[in-house]
């Protein structure tokens, strides 16, 4: 008898291993960092995918806004943290391919530091300025910067911002470095700024401006991308406005630290997928003026390359660039 109750006793314990270890990854939510304050792009975007993905998982994803430093802060935070696929964080082109030539410490390598999850959603740039600058097209606000350099006010979320890089790339085609930058802790504080005429203009991701845009509270002189957005038809390309070496497009994607596990990697992979491809999660992203990843560029691989030729694209322009 006492034989069969222990024989009973191990079945029953080996059952319950058997039971912990089909179950698998995820066991308990998971902290998706955003390097940024709530209500901004990253967050936005972040919280949009996170949602679905906590579906998929079967465990909750929660947000955790750790702003400072353009961003840096905050992904430093989370691609240092145990690798056991329960930290990752929500980026941006400024916080991995941008950092390394704006921040000469930076303490992440975003090239061979961490593990690239998939990338969630593409930004493109528009170039906004407050509702009575004098500019009314894009020609005239190139002509007025050039001959203003020193009255004009550019906002921007911080060095390292999207809106800062994005905004140095087009003063240096400009030929306009010196332009005086106002920093803020982030892209809310820049936008609110900007639409109550404290600053003249910036260069920022539609996600963060087209609702601005179409209320008539800010005005937008271009999108810098091939084609115009859907969620603002009226908005010309740079091309067509008369700017064509301006064309960038911002994006945010998903990473953590190196080292996770095969099976945590994976698993987000495939939440990411099924988010991207679900109906509503998409219209949200969508009405957003989101541009939709490529099944290449939602893979750790794919990701990864981007974030490597952008900062090939970057490092030379923003390196040499006035840091303010």
């Amino acid at each position: 008898m006492k034989k069969l109750v222990l024989g009973l006793a191990a079945a029953t314990a080996l059952a319950f291993a058997g039971g912990a270890q089909a179950q698998g990854y995820p066991t308990k939510p998971i902290t998706m960092i955003v390097p940024f304050a709530a209500g901004g792009p990253t967050d936005i975007i972040a919280r949009i995918v996170a949602d679905n993905m906590s579906k998929t998982l079967g465990q909750q994803i929660v947000i955790e806004n750790v702003a400072g430093a353009g961003g840096t802060t905050g992904i430093t935070r989370a691609v240092t943290a145990a690798p056991d696929g329960y930290t990752i964080a929500m980026g941006h082109l400024g916080t991995f391919s941008a950092a390394p030539a704006t921040y000469p410490g930076l303490k992440y390598d975003p090239i061979n530091g961490m593990q690239t999850i998939g990338l969630a959603g593409g930004t493109p740039i528009l170039i906004v300025a407050r509702k009575s600058f004098e500019p009314k097209d894009l020609k005239e606000f190139v002509a007025y910067v050039k001959a203003n350099t020193d009255k004009v006010n550019e906002a921007h979320a911080g060095l390292g911002s999207v809106s800062w890089t994005t905004c140095t790339l087009l003063k240096g085609i400009l030929g306009t470095p010196k332009i005086n930058a106002v920093a803020y802790r982030g892209t809310g504080p820049a936008l609110n700024d900007l639409v109550s005429g404290q600053v003249d203009f910036m260069c920022d991701q539609i996600v963060s401006v087209a609702e601005q845009v179409r209320a008539n509270t800010i005005k937008a002189y271009a999108i810098a991308s091939a084609q115009r957005s859907p969620a603002l038809p009226d908005v010309p390309t740079t091309k067509e406005a008369g700017l064509p070496d301006y064309q960038i497009e911002a994006w945010n994607g998903i990473a953590g630290p190196k080292g996770m596990p095969k099976e945590a990697v994976d698993k987000l992979v495939d939440a990411l997928n099924k988010a991207l491809n679900d109906e509503g999660t998409k219209k949200r992203l969508l009405d957003l003026g989101t541009v939709l990843p490529t099944a290449e560029e939602r893979t750790p691989a794919g990701f990864a390359a981007l974030i490597k030729r952008d900062a090939d694209k970057l490092t030379p322009a923003l390196s040499a660039a006035p840091k303010q």
